[in-house]
């Protein structure tokens, strides 16, 4: 029963390094993207340290536009700008870009809302005492916020996950695409369950390590 999985080991574990491999660097790059977005959307909302109304028009609209989109169709609508900056639409890097653009959009409205958890009064403390947005950001915003984004960058993990096993449909690597080839259209549900339960693993240690982190961070 286990003889076909057996035989598929080296493949099995060449594609957990790949899914670990778009995932983590995709978490990277689509977090950053975020960050940076989510804390445009905080900045310039009416009210805050840089209030806005046309950037925070700009990238409101932008974020409920894109990130309402199911990823199946951002992977191929967006395939000419992956074309363009990657070089191809197809393999793991090409994943990697698209995934993480995708990423961005849906992080920066988890900073976003959780950056909206601060309590203002501490805000107004830095304020009145004469530090600027940029010390106020580092020092006072991010740090308050660190806990609940931990928790949102987890979230987003396991999004991650389910967007590259996604994107084994076109082209790209990982246990997504190693459970099409080689369990589901070989009709072999060992192999498909195998890698079923090396991503819970994955998830679940993931979990688990941002739990802990987020508790960390509320307890100081």
């Amino acid at each position: 029963m286990f003889d076909s999985l057996i035989d598929l080991l080296p493949e099995f574990w060449k594609a957990a390094f790949e899914t670990l491999y778009i995932v983590g660097l995709t978490l990277f790059f689509g977090g950053l993207g975020g960050l940076i977005v989510g804390l445009g959307l905080y900045l310039t909302r009416a009210g805050s340290i840089l209030a806005n109304r046309g950037v925070f028009g700009v990238l409101n609209v932008l974020v409920n536009t894109i990130r309402p989109i199911p990823f199946i169709i951002f992977l191929a609508a967006v395939q000419p700008l992956t074309r363009a900056v990657v070089g191809t639409g197809i393999g793991n890097n090409a994943m990697i870009f698209t995934i993480a653009l995708a990423a961005m959009f849906a992080m920066a409205r988890i900073v976003e809302q959780n950056l909206l958890t601060v309590t203002p009064g501490v805000i107004e403390a830095a304020r009145s005492v004469g530090a600027g947005p940029v010390r106020i950001i580092f020092t006072v915003l991010l740090p308050e916020a660190l806990g609940p984004l931990i928790l949102g960058f987890t979230f987003i993990f396991v999004a991650l996950v389910d967007m590259s096993a996604v994107a084994g449909y076109v082209g790209g690597g990982g246990l997504g695409a190693f459970a099409l080839l080689y369990g589901w259209r070989q009709f072999d549900p060992v192999v498909t369950w195998a890698a079923v339960l090396l991503i819970i693993v994955f998830v679940q240690l993931v979990q688990f390590l941002g739990n802990w982190l987020a508790r960390k961070a509320l307890r100081r």
